[in-house]
């Protein structure tokens, strides 16, 4: 004996009349048994003059979507399913509304008691929101390279002040300072650059510290079949925070390097290499020059020195030096274990 259709609508029309969510409560024909309160008011619709009447002759006529009728007999018939499916619901003089609907089939295996639930959300103001902060987002990512670069170009014209400084000056002592000060911002210029040309923030090292050293080349040596520099780094990319302290350890080791390494030797090669595991780093700026002097002839430490150990106690790593056999290795490494986490990602 077929189950009672009025008494399952009347079960079916309290909980969908009591829905906080615009539903519509449909004949397998398309016909309006129940609405929700908050369907009405969302879609000015009046609630006493919905009953028995065809989705698409609701309200104005707005709802007679050919696509949304064909998917929903579909639904209805079992050979479809409508989920998240998308609509604009076009009324005259108002805002076209974004709406996401889903529909679900209801049957109890009787062929004239099949019901459609259809569910509707107004997603017209999020997909507004959302598109702002994605406009917000793009604008402040071109925003911050427009910095990156002025930042750039005018660390860069910092630097060309201080070499036209030290061509006037007569002070060896005095020129040589301004030579390391130009090379120091040379080195923050060039992470600068690099910033420019990433996205996130974050810098590609082997670029980065290859781009660097030939501006140090470039810069402080004068025959190149003599002295030169080579760069090996791996695939890690770090914080420009971090980057930049690297830098400036490298700066300061190859021109320590470059300026005592090599007095009278016919050629020689400083070699900078890095590469990291996890967290793990290491960083070691190599010569095959005289080596170390001991005893009296021990240098002094100066400056660079200075810069050297703050930076790597900044990163929480180790400074050794080594006889390099011939020459002098100096390795700043870093062990997650012994510290903070650095901020260096993983290499690529």
């Amino acid at each position: 004996m077929p189950k009672p259709a009025i008494a399952e609508a009347a079960s079916t029309l309290a909980v969908v009349a009591l829905s906080n969510e615009p539903l519509l409560f449909l004949s397998a024909d398309l016909k309006i048994i129940a609405a929700s309160t908050s369907f009405c008011r969302a879609f000015d619709i009046d609630p006493l003059t919905i009953a028995g009447k065809h989705l698409g002759a609701l309200g104005g006529g707005e709802w007679a979507m050919p696509r949304l009728a064909s998917l929903l007999n579909a639904t209805a018939s079992g050979s479809a399913l409508v989920e998240a499916y998308e609509i604009d619901l076009k009324r005259p003089n108002q805002k076209t509304r974004l709406l996401v609907v889903n529909a679900q089939i209801l049957a109890d295996g009787q062929i004239d008691n099949i019901r459609l639930l259809l569910a509707i959300t107004d997603v017209t103001e999020a997909r507004a929101e959302a598109r702002h902060k994605d406009d917000l987002v793009r604008e402040k990512a071109i925003l911050l390279q427009e910095v990156q670069h002025r930042v750039a170009n005018s660390l860069q014209i910092i630097a060309s002040v201080l070499m036209q400084s030290a061509r006037r000056v007569q002070s060896d002592e005095a020129r040589g300072h301004l030579h390391n000060a130009h090379h120091r911002v040379m080195s923050i210029a060039a992470v600068q650059k690099q910033l420019a040309a990433s996205e996130g923030g974050t810098v590609a090292l082997r670029a980065y510290l290859q781009q660097l050293c030939d501006s140090l080349g470039a810069s402080m040596i004068a025959d190149k079949d003599r002295l030169c520099i080579t760069v090996a780094v791996d695939d890690s990319v770090v914080e420009a925070d971090v980057s930049v302290s690297l830098g400036l350890i490298v700066t300061e080791l190859v021109i320590n390097a470059l300026k005592h390494a090599f007095p009278d030797q016919p050629s020689g090669t400083i070699t900078i290499d890095y590469h990291s595991d996890g967290s793990d780093w290491t960083l070691s700026v190599r010569d095959d020059g005289i080596g170390l002097p001991t005893g009296r002839d021990a240098p002094k430490a100066g400056l660079g020195t200075g810069i050297v150990e703050a930076l790597a106690k900044n990163l929480l790593a180790e400074i050794e030096v080594s006889d390099a056999a011939p020459g002098t290795s100096v390795t700043i490494r870093h062990r997650a274990d012994t510290g903070r986490d650095a901020d260096l990602a993983p290499a690529a």
